[in-house]
């Protein structure tokens, strides 16, 4: 794969490219679903791909394939270097700068070989465990919507015509379930799920059953709430959700659209001192970590927001020239096409308080477990999103809450950032603890 990746960028410049670059990717995936303790699905599938993106000048063009045939080979370099000789110049256009070119050293941890071991009976029977944990656990756990068990290999090739070219193999697995609960007329559903590199990563699946089974109750009898500004504590998987938001607030192209609320404030305190944010694809095992991004660029840890000042954005080479700046290392794409930008291990720094010491002081407030809808504004940070969780009265949860709304602005949500929990986990490439912001609109009834 990694002479092939090398060829095809050599193969590119014998027809005319300036410059060159190409990604190789490959992959296996499977998954089981049980529903009502039934097998009721089985998918397996491979796949592999060749992208090639080739510089004229300043102008670039791409193509892509599965056909890794000679012929199927040709084609894909003669597409993209006419495409290349049809586009417009752009004279932040090219590959990094030689320099700039590198991979981490050193076993990342990013593969495991029980995954590719396991076989599909025992991959059906940790599903069914997992549904028969939630569906057994209390009468109340009326239906479900099933447990998944989730495989992945890849193995992803990146060569560029400045001598670069690595590789690396990627391993996944994960497991979740999805009971429904009832009582009376009140019927809720919840989740839970686990995933790791390897099999050994995973929790137990009756401890996912379980979790997601308490998860399902604890919302049974939901009601609305009086429209009213109180504290707002986002637990992990809403803050997670709301990281998310501001990802695309630090994203190099909004930057320089000037379509965030965060362009031109470097250097400035934007939120809470009591707020860090990094980016961090160094940290091994994890699922944004590998050793270069899809520039051929060392991924890096980058803290984005320290104590509460803004000291980076995430760029990628072409935005990182569009600004006058450096790349962080957070090129991505998929086969084809110019490198956007992705996150790598994107998280809200660990606090000092527990939970339980967040929730304490506040006499009421609404702690929330899900948001629904896109009414988040990176341009004006306007917010306001669709809500479900628990109300919070005199420090403990009391009961559940839905169908109302959490409303304020990005700006003054992170300036009121009061507390930032101790529970800080990844079950993803981004993560967060408990955050307690101080005061926000909840609209209710």
């Amino acid at each position: 794969m990694i002479d092939l990746a090398a060829d095809l960028v050599q193969q590119a410049l014998a027809a005319g490219a300036t410059g060159a670059e190409c990604i190789l990717s490959e992959g296996e995936e499977f998954s089981a679903n049980v529903r009502m303790r039934e097998l009721e699905s089985l998918k397996e599938a491979g796949s592999r791909g060749a992208g090639l993106r080739v510089v004229k000048g300043k102008r670039s063009g791409s193509a892509y394939t599965s056909d890794f045939s000679v012929e199927g080979i040709r084609r894909l370099v003669a597409s993209a270097v006419e495409m290349a000789g049809m586009t417009t110049e752009d004279p932040h256009a090219g590959l990094p700068d030689p320099d700039e070119l590198g991979a981490l050293d050193g076993d990342l941890k990013l593969f495991r070989g029980d995954v590719a071991d396991l076989d599909t009976p025992r991959k059906i029977e940790l599903t069914r465990e997992t549904e028969i944990a939630a569906l057994d656990f209390d009468p109340r756990i009326a239906n479900s919507e099933g447990a998944s068990f989730d495989t992945h290999l890849g193995h992803h090739v990146f060569a560029n015509s400045h001598g670069f070219a690595g590789e690396y193999r990627t391993s996944y697995c994960s497991l979740s379930a999805v009971p429904i609960a009832k009582e009376g007329d009140s019927m809720e559903r919840d989740y839970w799920y686990s995933m790791a590199r390897g099999l050994e990563g995973l929790e137990p699946p009756a401890e996912i059953g379980r979790i997601a089974a308490r998860r399902a109750l604890r919302r049974l009898g939901a009601r609305k709430v009086d429209t009213q500004k109180a504290p707002v504590v986002f637990e992990p998987r809403a803050a997670r959700d709301l990281l998310g938001d501001l990802f695309e607030a630090v994203h190099g192209e909004a930057i320089y659209r000037q379509a965030s609320f965060l362009a031109g404030k470097l250097g400035q305190r934007v939120a809470s001192e009591k707020l860090t944010i990094i980016d961090d694809g160094t940290i091994p095992s994890l699922f944004g970590t590998s050793p270069f991004d899809d520039e051929g660029v060392p991924t890096r840890r980058t803290v984005v927001i320290e104590n509460g000042v803004l000291r980076s954005y995430l760029l990628n080479t072409y935005t990182a020239r569009k600004l006058g700046m450096k790349t962080t290392g957070n090129a991505s794409r998929g086969i084809t096409g110019n490198a956007g930008i992705g996150h790598n291990n994107f998280y809200i720094a660990q606090g000092d308080k527990s939970p339980e010491e967040i929730l304490r002081p506040i006499r009421n407030g609404f702690y929330v477990t899900e948001m629904m809808g896109f009414g988040v504004n990176t341009v004006t940070g306007d917010f306001s999103v669709g809500a479900n969780g628990l109300w919070i009265r005199d420090g403990e949860l009391a009961f559940p809450v839905s169908e109302v709304t959490i409303a304020g602005n990005l700006n003054q949500m992170l300036m009121n950032v009061e507390a930032v929990g101790t529970d800080l986990e990844f079950r993803g490439s981004t993560a967060a603890p408990t955050l307690c912001m101080g005061e926000m609109t909840i609209g209710g009834k």
